[in-house]
């Protein structure tokens, strides 16, 4: 009855801590979101604005957290010479977000191979194939590098040149399948060291796998149209 209620309380505990990080991620998506309200000055006085502030028309109005720790007018990166704010340090700032993207790609790849072949793996061993549990044990740390390496290139890599323009696009959807697969992975972890001890959890853990893989690929797909 003891170890009943402690595993309630920790289930509860985890639940909230998932539903933090889902809030939190839903916060730092509607901040990128955010766009400047309509124009409703002169292009007169718009210029003279960004005149007496170099900054403002180097950096976008609105950014992720993640960029504006390294990126921002006093982010880290700034204080280091190459990265001092100007129009050149702009221009490799975007050679180095292209090579960032580029990299988020081609890992997102792999870790979705990964993702494919810990599924097949992880069936085998519910199926009760002890075997495979190195093996599992070893994708499940290469998925989650793979994955979280993908995610840090998007979210630290410098911010664009300037807003985009407001209204629906696919890289909204790709975003917000964004916030679904990482509370996913982070419930798919924390599920995963609960089922040592309790096998009742395992089908919440495989649902949250699927979960992620699922919102992964979709989000991989529909950031291509």
């Amino acid at each position: 009855m003891l170890l009943y209620k402690l595993e309630t309380s920790i289930m509860i505990k985890n639940f909230l801590f998932i539903l933090f990080l889902f809030v939190l991620n839903i916060r730092l998506f509607a901040q990128t979101e955010d766009t400047l309200q309509a124009v409703t000055a002169s292009d007169t006085i718009i210029s003279e604005s960004m005149a007496t502030n170099d900054s403002i028309k180097l950096l976008p109005s609105n950014y992720l957290i993640t960029q504006r720790l390294l990126w921002s007018e006093k982010g880290l990166m700034r204080k280091f010479d190459y990265f001092k704010l100007s129009e050149a340090s702009r221009d490799r700032e975007m050679e180095i977000r292209n090579t960032m993207f580029t990299a988020h790609q081609y890992v997102g790849y792999a870790t979705l191979a990964g993702m494919i072949a810990q599924g097949f793996v992880g069936q085998k061993l519910a199926n009760g194939d002890k075997s495979m549990r190195g093996l599992h044990e070893g994708l499940a740390g290469a998925v989650n590098f793979g994955y979280f390496t993908t995610a840090g290139l998007a979210l630290f890599a410098p911010p664009r040149m300037h807003d985009r323009p407001k209204g629906f696009s696919t890289l909204n959807v790709h975003k917000c399948l964004a916030i679904i697969h990482l509370s996913s992975m982070i419930a798919t972890n924390i599920l995963s060291g609960m089922t040592e001890n309790n096998k009742s959890m395992v089908p919440y853990h495989k649902a949250a796998a699927f979960t992620a893989f699922g919102s992964f690929f979709a989000s991989m797909i529909v950031i291509k149209f």
